[in-house]
């Protein structure tokens, strides 16, 4: 069953695409924060069990991911998993404006907050921006995607720029609660030029490719 009701806000005539992505946030986010901690630790696992059952996911000796604040979808437990199966785990690091940086997940206890609002990074050496190439599968954050691929990100531009240096044949996937999918025949997100859609989308009940 859902958590919530899905918020959709319509582009009327004049409305600037920013306007519309912003007031989608809140409202997303709105929904996202009023979720318990409980419900918030168990759809964390049902995520794991999703994401590292897709082949494309078992298959893969280096994944990237990201280590998620609490309002997002919990990615403590799939860090745990795959780096208890031996893979390989880049976790994104973040540097003045949208420097872009990797380095490797070494366990919880080496996570760290920088700087308050900040997502957890790892303590270790960083690798550079061109290590994201060496990723099989890449797992972004997001407020929502629709079934076309576009992605509603936190409005930073961060992903849209680093994703340059992966490898094309590589598969995006977003985790999203069911809700944050959106029929893009329907209720399509609001894209830009810059935007990069993403390929496959992961809920707490299934894996979706989208392209």
């Amino acid at each position: 069953m859902s958590d919530g009701a899905q918020p959709y806000v319509h582009q009327s005539e004049g409305a600037e695409v920013d306007e519309v992505k912003e007031r989608l946030r809140r409202s997303i986010r709105d929904t996202r924060n009023a979720r318990s901690q409980r419900r918030r630790e168990e759809c964390a696992a049902a995520f794991a069990q999703v994401v590292e059952q897709e082949p494309v996911v078992a298959a893969a000796r280096c994944v990237s991911v990201y280590a998620s604040r609490p309002s997002e979808p919990g990615t403590a437990a799939l860090l745990e998993r795959l780096a208890a199966r031996g893979v390989r785990v880049l976790l994104p690091v973040l540097g003045s404006g949208l420097q872009r940086d990797w380095a490797e997940y070494r366990g919880p206890d080496d996570l760290r907050e920088r700087a308050p609002g900040r997502p957890p990074e790892p303590g270790g050496p960083t690798l550079g921006t061109a290590a994201i190439a060496e990723a099989d599968v890449i797992v972004a954050p997001a407020l929502a995607v629709d079934t076309d691929g576009t992605r509603l990100g936190q409005g930073g531009g961060w992903y849209d720029r680093a994703l340059v240096e992966a490898r094309s044949d590589v598969p995006v996937v977003v985790l999203v609660y069911p809700e944050e999918l959106y029929d893009a025949s329907t209720r399509p997100l609001p894209r830009e030029a810059h935007d990069r859609r993403v390929d496959a989308v992961a809920t707490t009940k299934e894996w979706r490719w989208l392209r």
